[in-house]
This record gives C-alpha cells, sequence and structure tokens, in this order.
C-alpha cells in the first residue's frame, strides 16, 4: 500500500491509504475540498472514512465527503456519531479494509473516546502520539494518556506514526530545554529545523526513531527523571509522564 499525506487547515494531515487497485481509506479529514482534489489527481476511489475523535479539525470535512460518496462508511468512536459517523468501533474490534486487517485500539486521554488504527506498518494514531510529543490532555487524565501511549509503545520499531498534526520542530525545541545534552535529540533538531525552513513536512516517523527522541516515551529513563528533578522513590512513571506534559503546556 501507498501513503499520501494532505496537508490541511493551518498545521493538520489528512491520510489517505491505497493499495494497487487505486482503492483508499482517508483518515480524519479535518477539511473536504483537499481530500477530494487528492483523489481526483490520484484516480482513487474512496472506500471508507477512518475518524479518531471528535474534534471540528478531524471531522469537519466529512459532511461534504458524504455527499460526493453518499454510500461511504464512516468509521469512528461513539463520540464521532453526531460527526458523521456510521459505525462505531470499539477497543480490540478489527476492520477489513484494502484486503488489510484494521486494529482498533482505545486510547483515551486527548478525548476520553480516542481510538486509533494499526495495519502494520501503518498507525494512525490522531492527537494521541507526535513525533517528539504527544497530544494534549483535554477530557481524560495524564494516567489515561500515559497507558494510552504506553500500548502504542509495544508495536513494532518499523510502525509507521502517522499522526495528525506538523508539530515536530516545537516539540523538539522542548525536548531540547529539559535534556540539552541529548544527543539524539539535538541532532533530530537540526535535521528538522531545515526540514521546516524548506516547508517540508517531517512525517510519518517511526517508533523506533520515536524511542530515540520523544521524552514522553522516556518517562522510565533514570537520566530523564533527573533532568526533571525527580528524586528516587516511589514515583510511577505516569506521574514522570504528567510533569513532562505540565511542563510541555507551559512551553
Amino acid at each position: 500500500m501507498n501513503l499520501i499525506s494532505i496537508a490541511a487547515l493551518s498545521d493538520n494531515y489528512i491520510w489517505l491509504l491505497h493499495d494497487v487497485q487505486h482503492r483508499c481509506v482517508i483518515v480524519d479529514p479535518g477539511e473536504a475540498e483537499p481530500v477530494l482534489q487528492a483523489l481526483r489527481k490520484h484516480q482513487l476511489t474512496p472506500v471508507a472514512v477512518l475518524l479518531t475523535h471528535h474534534h471540528s479539525d478531524h471531522v469537519a470535512g466529512v459532511p461534504d465527503i458524504q455527499k460526493t460518496y453518499p454510500d461511504l462508511p464512516i468509521y469512528g468512536p461513539e463520540e464521532t456519531a453526531q460527526h458523521g459517523a456510521t459505525r462505531i468501533l470499539r477497543d480490540a474490534d478489527h476492520i477489513q479494509l484494502l484486503n488489510s486487517d484494521f486494529s482498533v485500539f482505545s486510547v483515551p486521554g486527548h478525548t476520553l473516546g480516542h481510538i486509533l488504527y494499526y495495519s502494520a506498518p501503518y498507525l494512525f494514531c490522531g492527537d494521541t502520539l507526535f513525533s517528539a510529543g504527544c497530544g494534549r490532555i483535554f477530557e481524560g487524565t495524564n494516567k489515561q494518556m500515559y497507558e494510552s501511549i504506553e500500548k502504542i509503545s509495544k508495536l513494532p520499531d518499523e510502525t509507521r506514526i502517522c499522526c495528525a498534526h506538523e508539530y515536530t520542530l516545537s516539540n523538539l525545541e522542548f525536548a531540547h530545554t529539559i535534556w540539552p545534552e541529548e544527543c539524539n535529540i539535538t541532532a533530530y533538531l537540526s535535521e528538522i529545523r531545515l526540514l521546516r525552513d524548506k516547508s517540508q513536512s517531517t512525517l510519518p516517523t517511526t517508533l523506533g526513531l520515536e524511542r530515540k527522541i520523544n521524552l514522553f516515551l522516556m518517562c522510565h529513563n533514570t537520566d530523564l527523571k533527573g533532568k526533571l528533578k525527580i528524586k528516587h522513590g516511589n514515583i510511577e512513571d505516569w506521574q514522570v509522564f504528567a510533569q513532562l506534559r505540565s511542563k510541555k503546556d507551559c512551553f
């Protein structure tokens, strides 16, 4: 299969995954027109829309896509039912699309009903995990978000993380302020600055890379705890995550 990213709104990405028969799935269409243009340009026929959560920058394009493709199934969690979802998904569900299996994981935190879709090696995780960062916690708790990211961390290194926003540079700048001596973060920050100076995309990323540069995947790391001035003791990893998330919220 092949992946197409569509820039939308100010910093969103809408994803199209298509097969050799020119069939595709559309992931988190925050706008309709860029999607419809891409479908025409690449001569693709959509077979489904996949929604990760209910925020408007992920679902606002659904009505106009439905007007063009009225029989198109719209998959999503319960919270997207009022935004056009016609087939509701829950944790551990599986759907068959493009002759592939898509596993559904519940990942509360950013929103309570947030889900992701995994069809190896592709992971469509909405606003749960970003390159070098993670989503803000609007409806869930720090512990929920940490546990959701831990689900992702159990996937293989070659997993291609198709997140929904171009936040990589800002996330790396934050990570660098926390851990300026970490050579992987410093080197990747320089690389990403060059890409963004040319307005080039930094996504998708891989889970293997994220293990090296994403602080939110390192909450067990003793050196990181030292940078956060966390003393050794009974503090749990999700509490380390909470401190990081709080600092990023104010960055």
